[in-house]
């Protein structure tokens, strides 16, 4: 049997390569709004980011999410991320590989 692909991204986070299932997609619409992409679909400039919420306070610090998406990142937003980065991390742990 042939062996499947797994499609590679780059963490902006950690800076390095790694699965497209273990990160998470951060987006910017045409109209300047930042969402969180759980389906990894929505049109826009996209960002990923490991699902590490320790990560996520030191980008907040940084700003490295505004740098790469161009536009402003409220803290309601880094508040949101954080929560939904440690929804799926502990989720991943209970269920393992599994979405």
């Amino acid at each position: 049997m042939k062996k499947r692909k797994i499609p590679m991204r780059k963490d902006l986070l950690t800076d390095t390569m790694q699965p497209k299932k273990e990160l998470v997609r951060i987006v910017v619409d045409k109209e300047k709004n930042v969402s969180v992409d759980p389906t990894g679909k929505k049109s826009g400039r996209g960002a990923y980011v490991s699902l590490e919420p320790d990560k996520i306070a030191a980008a907040q610090k940084s700003k490295v999410l505004e740098r790469s998406l161009g536009v402003k990142v409220s803290d309601d937003f880094y508040q949101e991320l954080f929560e939904y980065v440690d929804h799926q991390k502990a989720r991943k742990e209970l269920f393992g590989d599994k979405k």
